[in-house]
């Protein structure tokens, strides 16, 4: 799997460049600016696009302002994976408005677990999603009353915050002590239950954690 860097401290970069490398991706690319993680996913063409959302010159959101250029003259042929020293999901939520597809947002601290962040790449490039499940919890905490999740038991809501996660139901069932026959049956209540028409499943568990991120970011005001 071919992927990009971006991130504007140059010694975390090598720390990263080095952990995929040794984790069999082909890093194609390297960026310590915005506008250069644009060029070098024109000129390159990777699977994924690792990027730092806090990048020069001024250091809020230009690594978003990237992220939504590459999706927007790439489209799904990249997947994006954001990574953020701190809760940031109203932001993230923003990138997803187009499909929750090929998108992954990590907090830093992930960058320490070097098998969570090489399976958050793989998971992205192959057009799933990765959220952080502490940005989950957080949001999940302020958001708990939340119109959209008011519906869902809170068993529902856990397997709906694993969906989130990227999870299938085989690891949902692992994390969560349940049987992936029950595991089955409440994400079929929670398609139900976020009025989701009867379609192929990943598609419904795309559209699933789409509504769930846009519900819970909607009220956040970022940290």
């Amino acid at each position: 799997m071919r992927v990009v860097v971006a991130d504007d401290n140059h010694l975390l970069r090598a720390g990263l460049v080095e952990l995929l490398r040794r984790a069999d991706f082909e890093v194609v690319g390297e960026a310590g600016d915005a506008d250069a993680v644009v060029r070098s996913v024109r000129e390159h063409r990777p699977d994924v696009a690792l990027i730092d959302i806090r990048m020069p010159p001024t250091h809020t959101l230009e690594g978003l302002e990237c992220a939504r250029a590459i999706r927007a003259e790439h489209g799904f042929a990249v997947g994006i994976l954001l990574l953020s020293q701190y809760v940031e999901a109203r932001h993230a939520a923003d990138l997803l408005g187009n499909g929750a597809r090929g998108v992954g947002y990590l907090l830093k601290d992930r960058v320490l677990d070097p098998a969570e962040l090489v399976e958050a790449i793989r998971r992205v490039g192959r057009g799933g999603t990765a959220i952080d499940s502490h940005v989950i919890e957080q949001l999940l905490r302020r958001r708990a009353d939340d119109d959209a999740l008011s519906a869902l038991a809170p068993r529902e809501r856990d397997v709906l915050a694993a969906m989130a996660e990227g999870r299938s139901n085989v690891s949902i069932a692992s994390t969560l002590y349940l049987s992936p026959k029950t595991v089955e049956g409440i994400t079929s209540r929670v398609f139900r239950k976020l009025g989701l028409p009867e379609t192929a499943d990943d598609h419904r568990r795309v559209l699933a954690v789409l509504s769930y991120l846009r519900a819970v970011a909607s009220g956040y005001d970022g940290a």
